[in-house]
Order: C-alpha cells, then structure tokens, then sequence
C-alpha cells in the first residue's frame, strides 16, 4: 500500500492523492490548482500519473480546489466511476459545468487583449463539454454506506460538517492479509456552524491523511464573526459605499447570506440591497433547497418560522445569472452588498465589480475566507496598493477588511481534537491541504502522539 501525494501538497489548493493497493489505483479528490497564471495552466494541464491508468476517484466534497480537474482527467482517459455524496455529485456536476464556461469565457476576453498587443492566442484549460462530460462518471453514496471503489478497499463517506454534502472518507484496506484503516479526512469543518451539522471525528484509525490549512490560527466564534460583518457593513453604509465581497459560490455564499437574512431581520443593518452575482451561487441554492437533509436543527427549526419561507431567501436579496443583470449592479450607487465569485478572486464576474470598484474610497472590498498565494484576493488581504485585473493596473483605494469566523474549515485548536481522536490506534499522521507555517504549528502541539507525522511535498510517495 502506497500513497504519492500529487497536489495539496505543502500548499493547499489543487487536492490529489493517489492510493496504489492490490495493483489497483484510487485517487482520492482531483482538485484545480490554484496559483501563479503560467503554473496553474502547467500543472492542471499535467498529470503526474496516467489517468487512463486509474480505476476510480472519491471526492469529500465540490469545492473546485478539490474537483475542479475532473474534467481534465476524463479528457486524458479516466473511465472509471466517481464517488461522493448525492448533494457533492449534484455540487459537482454544477460546478464543473460552470468552471468549463468560466475557462472559455475568460479566454475570449484575454485573447482580444492578446490581440490588440500583437501576442498569439491561448487555448481555455478545459471546455464546458469537457466539464460536461465528467456526469457519467459521477456515482452516488448516502453517508455511513459501505462501497468497494476497488478490490480490497471498502469505503464509507461520513460528515465533514465543511460545506453541504462534504465527507470524510474512511477507508478499510486489505492487502495480502494485512488490514488497515485510513482516514481522509477532506477539509474538516467547525463545530457549531450554521446550517451545517458537526464533523464525525476519526474512530480507529491507523492512518490518518488530514488537511491542516488553520494548523497555526485559532478561528473567531461564528457569533463574534456576525458582529465582524455588521461593523464592516455599518461603516461602508454610512459612506454610502459599496461591499464587495469575493465569495465561493458553494459554501461561502448561502453562510453569508444566511447571516445577512438573520441580521437584517432582526433590525442590525440598515434594509440594503444584497445582490448574489454569481450563475454558479444561484444554482447552487437552489441545490442546497433541495437537500434538506443534510441540514442541522438550528436550520430546520429557523425554516419552519422564518415568515419568507426560504432559508437563503428575503425580500432585499436578488440572484442574478445573466450577464446584463450583473453589468446593471454596477450602474447602481451605494449603499449595497455584492457577493461574486469566484472565492480568491481570480476568475469570473468578481473581477468585473472589484474593476468597477476598487479605486473608489466609498466602498469595501471585504474578505471572509483564506487566500491562495499569488491570487488577486491574497494580494488585496496583504494590503497591496496596486493589483492588475485583467491585465491593466488599479489604485487599491477602496477599503478592505478582512472578517475572521466565516471559515468552513477547522480551527487550529479542533485540528488538534480532531487529530487526537484515534490516538490509540494511531500510527501515522499525515498533514497535507496546508503551507508550512501551520502544518509547523500544528506538528507541535501533536508532538506526544505516538504516529509519526509527516508533511510530505508534491510528488512524494509514502508507503501505509
């Protein structure tokens, strides 16, 4: 039994874990990297491994960093079956779809410019029938349903309490008599969050393949975090300013307008305009509508009183999906909210509003998530005075503001809880989905574990 960690390795985008056992090849998440321009496209473009060679995938969960190069994948010769949750196979296929539009959308407007500048043109990572393609593939698993992926593995997905539908991936080897049992743990949520029911936490497991994006930060409450976006949001209304928030379509969005609808209900924000500029957001919602049960109390009970009778729904918020509607937000004048996508700003309608916005004082540019490096939403969080959009260079003078307490991923200290919870049986821990100063962080207060822990770099194989 092997595992070669082939993307969130000492980083934490483009998630890709490959497993060799009985002659077979299971590859745990295939996630799009996410970086530097010129990488991203060389490193999703290839693959460390033949896919034609692999005999199955699983995915946790329908972020695009953990399935957004499935379509590549099939295009290069995977056949094999797709596993995850209804509500992640729905997620996915959405998203996908929506990735594959987004690729050649942006490659339109980037060749013109090419053009004009006398350069040859650039071909889109994937196409929306590539992403289309990747829905034959996808199969269904309830959670806590055993399957066999391939011979001499049975797997089960178990809440991840990260996003609608996200799983743990529990794994129960056999290989020439020796059994063992492997733990993936995808990306863990929080305890407590709305919407979102707890995360089932590892029980007997030997080896445990976790991510560790918070190894070195604590989070803010979910409550001190609606307090954060009522301050942010007050002072921008008084300017009578815009926020502008870089939000994931799929998690993100329905958290923050779930917050937005129980704020503004109970009379904490001015009645403001709230505008979800995202196709990929709207349909997403409506996914999250029609998978009610994996919803946790908290959500069911607000539903069942709330007087509009939606939980992602009230009369100041409006979707959008077409182009003209999201043009329109623009010709708007403040005070008002927009979340757009995509969530590290570096692709879609986002980067329209943050262009439309950005060099007026009045407005915010609010953060609410973790950036990737080199992406335009981690250089707007570090304070960068300058940032180019498209190509051309924009004087940062609108505000921005980061508000901690809306991840969906763990904190530092229940990384740690979670770690410990098969402490008995543990024999390797093995920190992936994280750069280097958390999974440091997080090493250290693991340190009277008995597993050995390792932080493996991309490429690397280590035998289980």
């Amino acid at each position: 039994m092997e595992i070669t960690f082939a993307g969130a390795a000492q980083t934490v985008t483009g998630s890709q874990h490959l497993l060799r056992i009985n002659g077979h090849r299971l590859l745990l998440e295939c996630g799009l990297f996410q970086g530097r321009r010129a990488d991203t496209y060389t490193i999703n473009r290839n693959f460390p491994y033949d896919p034609g060679s692999l005999d199955a995938v699983i995915l946790s969960h329908s972020h695009i960093d953990h399935c957004g190069n499935l379509p590549n994948l099939v295009r290069q010769g995977f056949g094999g079956s797709i596993h995850a949750t209804p509500t992640t196979v729905d997620l996915t296929d959405l998203t996908l779809r929506d990735s594959g539009h987004i690729q050649e959308s942006d490659i339109v407007y980037l060749n013109k410019k090419r053009e004009r500048q006398g350069l040859e043109p650039v071909e889109p990572l994937y196409t929306a029938a590539d992403a289309a393609a990747v829905s034959d593939h996808l199969v269904m698993h309830a959670y806590d349903q055993p399957f066999e992926p391939v011979p001499g593995v049975v797997a089960r997905l178990v809440d991840a309490g990260h996003i609608l539908g996200s799983a743990g991936v529990v794994l129960d080897l056999e290989e020439k008599g020796r059994k063992v049992r492997l733990m993936f743990s995808g990306d863990i949520g929080r305890l407590r969050m709305p919407l979102l029911r707890d995360p089932v936490a590892p029980s007997n497991v030997e080896v445990l393949l976790m991510e560790c994006t918070y190894g070195d930060k604590p989070h803010l409450t979910p409550e001190s975090a609606a307090l954060g976006l009522r301050d942010v949001l007050r002072r921008t209304f008084e300017r009578r300013g815009k926020v502008i928030i870089p939000s994931f379509a799929i998690g993100r969005t329905q958290l923050l307008v779930y917050t937005l609808h129980q704020v503004i209900d109970a009379g904490e924000l001015p009645r403001v305009p709230v505008y979800v500029d995202s196709p990929l957001a709207t349909s997403a919602t409506e996914i999250f509508h029609r998978h009610p049960e994996d919803f946790d109390q908290q959500t069911i009970d607000f539903l069942k009183t709330d007087p509009h009778g939606r939980v992602f729904g009230f009369d100041l918020l409006t979707f959008t999906k077409s182009v003209e509607e999201s043009k329109a937000i623009n010709e708007r004048k403040g005070p008002l909210v927009i979340l757009s996508a995509s969530g590290m700003a570096e692709t879609g309608r986002i980067l329209h509003h943050l262009r439309n916005n950005i060099e007026d004082p009045r407005n915010t540019v609010l953060i609410t998530s973790w950036m990737a490096p080199e992406t335009l939403g981690r250089r707007l969080a570090e304070g960068q005075k300058t940032v180019r959009i498209f190509g051309e260079e924009y004087t940062v003078r609108a505000e921005v503001a980061s508000v901690d307490g809306f991840s969906a991923h763990a904190g530092q200290d229940y990384l740690e809880t979670y770690a410990r919870a098969s402490a008995g049986t543990l024999k390797q821990l093995i920190l992936v989905h994280g750069e280097q100063d958390a999974a440091d962080a997080l090493r250290a207060r693991l340190t009277d574990l008995k597993a050995s822990i390792h932080y493996p770099e991309r490429g690397a194989r280590l035998e289980i």
